[in-house]
């Protein structure tokens, strides 16, 4: 079996585009996903039972559970869901995948998404140009979708062919008799075929080949079956390289769910074998340690038993996988997680709960901005251009995702508005309607200036010193302001503003005192008028954000009232 640098140039291009499709159909994703999708995913989700049915489902119908984890592992992505619901999706995935080799086994035929690929980007190519942006998004999504199996699809094949070329795995019938240590010598063999090849379906048949050519019984072929178990989470696990922190939780809980499926199996494995060799019989066939021909049907029924027994019997722990994978992969510091915090799916049984739930989702909306607006400053006073384009890209990004958030909220407090309301009630919604849209505000002036601070950079401005230590003054009057809003978001009851005020006060008398040095500036020719613009830009910014803080804390007091 020949294996040149082209062969290896192949495998890393196919590896490339399924990142990209990957990460293409994610970002996507997050683009299109409003509350409606949000919501049905999430009512599929509810609970850790709809989220294994609905795992079992989509591996049914893309007959495939590595698609079903790049999906999962995809939407955790974008937020559309948590890591606790994709927990359920993924233990679902792994019965689903044995619903597939029975439909094989059985009906003879399987559906290669692949193949739809092309096709799929054909239909989207025009869409790509329409000035709709949703359905521009939604093509977007589709492409995405279509590359990450083409990628896929390139992957499996741009690794050595091992599967056509099963003499070379001969060599292995002498480590088959070794008792114990060749089920776990054959467990990681299943796992390293299932890593290269890339499709446990594969690695299936190289087994049952070495079976049927007598090099290995059904005992050390049931090993290797637990092998591609753990193989192939390698999947996820290389789409989740591209992602934040969720998703590489939720792939590394795929991981986690396998290997103790597989260790609890192994500390059990003569009985389980004699369990699984007397279902066989029952079922008709001949005993598989003795027939060739009774080992497919034997060892699907081991594959299938032991997914299923695995899902009830960690089922019940998914909340105790899901602290694990987060003390294994803890939050990024750039992280763009775009999800609810307090808000879920439906409301709570009371307005007055729902309208409490989406004031909590507020002060997290707010921490949010002022975390924003400290990166602006952080971007200020960058020096280094790789430092600063990549705080710069984080921060339109963070914009994107409060764009969205204030979507989210106003959906659910439409919801909540289809109720009936007492007047207190009203007043309470309107207030946080008012709100959310002007921290989204917020956000929109963060970008303003961290844009303004781009074209300083790129046209190369310098600011005299007098002006760039005024920058410096009512830039920190605005975090104040943020700050003293964001412990009255904080505050039950007893709220007064007069703070508030104050500081809104400050920043607008100094406001003024820069306008009219401005202009005394560029008149006495301190700095010249391009100079000017940029100045002029920054600190009247600044005074919009304080407006925008003070109509939150003036709508916050009508909240208590």
């Amino acid at each position: 079996m020949d294996y040149s640098f082209w062969d290896f140039l192949t495998l890393v291009g196919a590896l490339g585009m399924f990142l990209y499709g990957m990460k293409l159909m994610s970002e996507s994703l997050q683009k299109v996903a409003g509350q409606r999708m949000r919501s049905i995913l999430a009512s599929m989700t509810s609970n850790r039972f709809k989220g294994v049915l609905t795992g079992v489902l989509i591996t049914t119908l893309v007959q495939s559970s590595s698609a079903t984890t790049v999906m999962v592992v995809s939407f955790v992505n974008a937020g559309l869901l948590s890591l606790f619901q994709s927990i359920g999706v993924i233990m679902g995935a792994n019965i689903g995948t044995t619903v597939t080799a029975w439909m094989i086994s059985i009906l003879g035929f399987k559906v290669s998404i692949s193949s739809l690929s092309l096709p799929l980007i054909g239909l989207s190519l025009p869409i790509l140009f329409s000035k709709n942006r949703t359905r521009k998004f939604w093509a977007e999504m589709v492409m995405g979708f279509a590359l990450l199996f083409i990628g896929l699809d390139f992957l499996k094949g741009a690794v050595p062919d091992i599967s056509h070329n099963h003499e070379i795995l001969e060599f292995l019938k002498e480590y088959s008799s070794m008792g114990f240590g060749s089920y776990l010598l054959f467990l990681g063999i299943g796992t390293v075929l299932t890593v290269v090849i890339q499709s446990s379906s594969a690695t299936m048949a190289l087994t049952l080949i070495m079976c049927n050519s007598g090099w290995i019984g059904f005992d050390v072929a049931a090993a290797m079956v637990l092998g591609e178990n753990i193989g192939t989470t390698i999947t996820a696990n290389i789409a989740a390289m591209v992602a934040n922190s969720s998703a590489k939780r939720a792939a590394r809980a795929h991981l986690i769910f396998n290997l103790f499926g597989v260790m609890w199996v192994m500390l059990i494995f003569p009985f389980y074998l004699g369990l699984v060799t007397w279902l066989n019989g029952e079922f008709g066939g001949q005993d598989p340690h003795t027939s060739v021909t009774a080992i497919p049907v034997a060892l699907s029924i081991f594959h299938s038993t032991f997914n299923i027994l695995n899902t009830i019997v960690l089922i019940g722990f998914a909340g105790f996988i899901a602290k694990v994978v987060e003390r294994i992969v803890p939050n990024a510091e750039n992280d763009d997680e775009f999800r609810l915090t307090h808000i879920n799916t439906g409301m709570l049984s009371t307005p007055d709960a729902s309208i409490y739930q989406a004031r909590q989702e507020v002060i997290v909306f707010a921490e949010k901005v002022m975390k924003m607006f400290r990166q602006v400053q952080s971007l200020k006073d960058e020096q280094k251009d790789k430092n600063f384009a990549k705080k710069l890209a984080k921060i339109q990004r963070h914009e994107e995702w409060c764009d969205r958030i204030e979507l989210e909220i106003a959906g659910y407090l439409m919801k909540v508005g289809e109720n009936r309301l007492t007047d207190k009630n009203s007043r309470r919604l309107r207030a946080l309607y008012k709100m959310i849209d002007d921290i989204e505000s917020m956000a929109d002036s963060c970008l303003k200036l961290a844009m303004a601070f781009n074209r300083r950079r790129e046209e190369k401005i310098e600011f005299p010193g007098e002006v760039e230590n005024n920058l410096n003054i009512i830039v920190g009057l605005t975090e104040e302001s943020l700050n003293i809003m964001n412990v009255n978001l904080k505050m039950e009851d007893n709220i007064t503003i007069e703070t508030a005020e104050k500081k809104e006060e400050e920043i607008n008398n100094f406001r003024d005192i820069l306008k009219q040095e401005h202009l005394n500036n560029i008149e006495t020719g301190i700095y010249g008028y391009q100079t000017g613009i940029l100045y002029n830009d920054i600190f009247s910014e600044c005074e919009k954000l304080g407006d925008y803080v003070i109509n939150v804390s003036q709508a916050l007091k009508a909240i208590n009232d």
